[in-house]
């Protein structure tokens, strides 16, 4: 396997959406990132899962929403482990394997800023990786007590919560999403109530 720069963006993915793929692409060409890998938490330890759909229907979408893009890569090393993960854990299992060169970049959203002091061995995760703070809900850029740097990333009003929500009322939400992501949904009737 050939070394490569790599940066890491995770989330619950329920469901994956444009917003994430293209933040992921701003970063991959704005920062010089060979690849992204997308890491779906199993029970991740600072957000619920919403819309009762589990983690194998997640990994499902989140490859679906992929697909044979070469610079994407979805990792299930957390989904795998099960039970409640932490990033500090599996980002040196990331680096060996997939053969990552160098600190990977972990991108941040903005809204989690404030909570990142309280996740498990923070400044232990902060020395491992080159953190990214992007824009999700600011326009302007937050105080974070840690190296980083930010992304002035195009902020897309795209969001899983809203996208679950529209789902229940029956709003329009084919094409927030992959069309691979929206045909897995209305396949398997996800998010309906």
């Amino acid at each position: 396997m050939t070394s490569m720069k790599a940066a890491i963006l995770g989330g619950t993915f329920n469901p994956p959406h444009w917003g994430h793929l293209f933040l992921a692409e701003e970063v991959r060409i704005g920062l010089g990132y060979d690849a992204v890998i997308f890491l779906p938490a199993n029970l991740p330890a600072h957000k619920e899962v919403g819309g009762s759909v589990g983690a194998a229907d997640r990994w499902e979408m989140l490859q679906a929403a992929l697909g044979d893009w070469p610079y994407f890569r979805a990792d299930d090393s957390e989904i795998e482990r099960g039970g409640i993960t932490y990033t500090v854990e599996t980002v040196p299992l990331l680096v060996r394997k997939h053969g990552i060169q160098g600190r990977p970049g972990f991108i941040l959203g903005d809204d989690l800023v404030d909570g990142f002091a309280d996740w498990k061995e923070a400044g232990r995760l902060a020395e491992m990786v080159d953190l990214i703070v992007a824009h999700r809900k600011h326009t302007e850029r937050r105080p974070f007590g840690f190296e980083h740097r930010y992304i002035d990333n195009l902020l897309l009003p795209i969001s899983s919560t809203d996208i679950r929500r529209r789902i229940r009322q029956g709003a329009a939400v084919r094409f927030l999403v992959p069309e691979a992501v929206w045909s897995y949904i209305s396949e398997h009737a996800l998010y309906r109530g």
